[in-house]
């Protein structure tokens, strides 16, 4: 056996120059598509917090930046990530505190216990044995974890060569851009709740009680009024589409000072406004997925994911990192991946009997 220095500095070195640890890992899901665990049907997303291994007062206020004395190889690797879109580019909010051992971890609240650094984990799964397809390392915050999504499911379709026909997950995925490139860019049936925040609690009425004609591109109030985009004509055409990708149907002032129904509808305001998305089209898909029985099973299949995390914690303890560093967290993930498909081989595939003598 070599001496554990020989391995961390080709760890460092030749390792990672080469990616090694990533073939590694996709050696284990070509024998299990090899072994037919592999439907490539159906997959499933979801991404899981990992302790960084740093300690919670060695850090500083987001605003502040880091301080000239923060040196190492982990801040190197924060700094070479910083336009990453799964790293420092994931949003553009200023991270509460940064830790000055491992900067590119993030501090996190999301869960019931105190506030701590983290990597995020995303597997990309199959759902007919749980086999695990791709693998990412990420920043704890949700457009990171979208992002990741969209990485892997790119590369196991130029990898592998699978193209699912239905992909599974959790609220967080369900914004009308990802829902859109799933439906659009890439044929996928998006089996995910929408992420709708049109909801009201004060007892007026809400979007959904609009309805929309296609045809004539206006909503009709549920006082038979109309909203379009525009109640007059200008010179100069308008796109009528918000930075946020949304676009807004007002109402007339005076169908809606005339109206009985104006203390259910806009009590606040002199005239109604409702917005749609440019991607309602995807989001409207994903609501009809809702409605039928194979969505139904696909929320139950969606926890074979879960279950996976659940055993990365559990049994194979990886509840925290032993490494630094943006590197360091990929390589655990994927030497975690590729053992878990490992022990999925070891359970379904029965061991060759030895020829007797």
């Amino acid at each position: 056996m070599p001496d554990h220095s020989t391995f961390l500095k080709n760890r460092h070195g030749r390792f990672r120059d080469s990616d090694l640890l990533r073939e590694l890992f996709e050696m284990t899901v070509a024998r299990c598509i090899a072994e037919r665990l592999v439907g490539g049907h159906g997959f499933a997303v979801d991404a899981s917090l990992i302790r960084a291994d740093v300690h919670r007062q060695r850090s500083v206020p987001g605003e502040q930046g880091l301080p000239p004395e923060a040196v190492g190889r982990a801040v190197a690797e924060y700094l070479d990530v910083l336009d990453d879109a799964a790293f420092g580019a994931a949003t553009p909010v200023t991270p509460k505190r940064i830790n000055l051992t491992d900067p590119a971890s993030r501090w996190t609240a999301a869960t019931r216990e105190a506030a701590f650094y983290a990597y995020s984990t995303n597997y990309l799964i199959d759902l007919d044995h749980a086999v695990i397809v791709d693998v990412e390392a990420t920043t704890s915050v949700r457009q990171a974890e979208v992002t990741a999504q969209r990485r892997m499911i790119e590369r196991t379709q130029a990898r592998f060569g699978i193209w699912p026909e239905r992909l599974v997950a959790d609220a967080a995925y369900g914004s009308a851009p990802n829902l859109a490139w799933l439906v659009e860019d890439m044929s996928i049936e998006p089996h995910i709740p929408v992420f709708d925040k049109s909801a009201r609690t004060d007892g007026s009425f809400e979007r959904a009680d609009f309805i929309y004609d296609h045809e004539d591109d206006s909503y009709i109030c549920p006082g038979g009024k109309r909203l379009r985009r525009s109640n007059r004509n200008f010179s100069t055409p308008r796109a009528g589409v918000d930075a946020d990708g949304s676009i807004r149907y007002r109402a007339r002032l005076q169908d809606c000072q005339s109206c009985n129904l104006r203390q259910r509808c806009t009590p606040n305001m002199p005239a109604r406004k409702v917005t749609r998305s440019i991607h309602e089209g995807a989001r409207d898909m994903a609501r009809d997925i809702a409605t039928t029985d194979a969505y139904l099973v696909s929320r139950r299949q969606r926890k074979k994911v879960e279950m996976l995390f659940a055993h990365l914690k559990r049994i194979l303890k990886l509840d925290r990192l032993r490494l630094r560093g943006p590197n360091g967290a990929r390589d655990e993930f994927h030497l975690a991946a590729a053992a878990q498909n490992l022990r999925k081989l070891a359970k379904i595939i029965p061991m060759a009997q030895p020829a007797p003598a």
